[in-house]
């Protein structure tokens, strides 16, 4: 059986309903597709099925506009590259593993990394690549790291120096106790019980 090189499956554009899958292996393309319609007379319609070659789907304008309506000009450049022997594996992997190799490089090699393509740009600033960069640089990340990276972002943890981020946390343990004093103070309940003790301390 020849291995899969690429796969996708969508619903064709508005106002069609019909269902299409597109498939790439080591030797063919496989396009699918189910006509979907409430019309009696459609129900007992068969999936349609058309497999060629690399090279005949390279000549096949009428399938490439097929494949370009439903799936855009992105995946059809990406299919002709797969039958030009140009398929980029790297890109297949899941974003988990290719994050745990982009916070694996050194921070100038994942900076040139993310001018390779879209989706190492989008994962090499995503906040899970910049927390497992601290994470990675730091001896330890405190609690306190955690909750400013929740307001800030890791980014801004990762280049922040240890003075002005210890600031920061201080700042910012002393605004969440001062927040937590004016609650107590605003509570109404807290608010008449004190009262009511005054008063009974008033009448000993």
């Amino acid at each position: 059986m020849s291995a899969v090189l690429f796969e996708k499956s969508a619903q064709g554009p508005a106002p069609m309903k019909d269902y299409f899958h597109l498939q790439i292996n080591t030797t063919q393309v496989i396009w699918r597709w189910w006509k979907i319609s409430l019309r009696i007379d459609s129900r007992n319609t068969k999936p349609g099925e058309v497999i060629e070659s690399h090279s005949d789907y390279l000549e096949d304008s009428s399938l490439q506009s097929q494949v370009l309506m439903v799936f855009g000009p992105e995946v059809l450049q990406y299919s002709r590259d797969v039958c030009k022997g140009q398929c980029d594996y790297l890109l297949r992997l899941p974003d988990s593993l290719l994050l745990n190799i982009s916070t694996r490089l050194d921070l100038e090699d994942a900076a040139q990394l993310a001018q390779t393509c879209r989706r190492f740009k989008q994962l090499c600033s995503s906040e899970e690549f910049w927390e497992q960069t601290v994470r990675k640089h730091c001896d330890t990340v405190t609690a306190g790291m955690e909750d400013l990276a929740k307001e800030v972002g890791w980014r801004t943890v990762f280049f922040t120096n240890k003075l002005q981020l210890q600031k920061q946390i201080s700042r910012r343990k002393l605004q969440n106790a001062a927040d937590s004093a004016l609650g107590l103070r605003m509570d109404p309940l807290q608010g008449h019980e004190d009262w009511n003790n005054d008063i009974k301390n008033g009448l000993k």
